[in-house]
């Protein structure tokens, strides 16, 4: 499914998905920015934060809340 992603702290971020078997996504997230990826639908994205030294892990997003809305309807609604 496709998932959506913003980080919306003034910090830097790394967001990672590690419960899926045979499957690992990481990528470094700016302060602002913007995300779109493709993951499983049992999916869980886990957020950490660089605001420390270390980067710590600060949130657990099950991916299901993430997903992009694809659907005809919605993109004629926003059209």
């Amino acid at each position: 499914m496709l998932c959506s992603y913003k980080n919306q702290t003034p910090f830097l971020q790394i967001v990672r998905i590690t419960n899926i078997a045979e499957w690992y996504f990481e990528k470094v997230v700016f302060s602002q920015q913007h995300i779109l990826f493709d993951c499983k639908s049992k999916a869980v994205l886990e957020v950490y934060s660089s605001e420390f030294c270390t980067a710590l892990l600060v949130e657990r997003i099950a991916c299901e809340h993430l997903e992009v809305d694809t659907s005809e309807e919605y993109f004629d609604q926003t059209a």
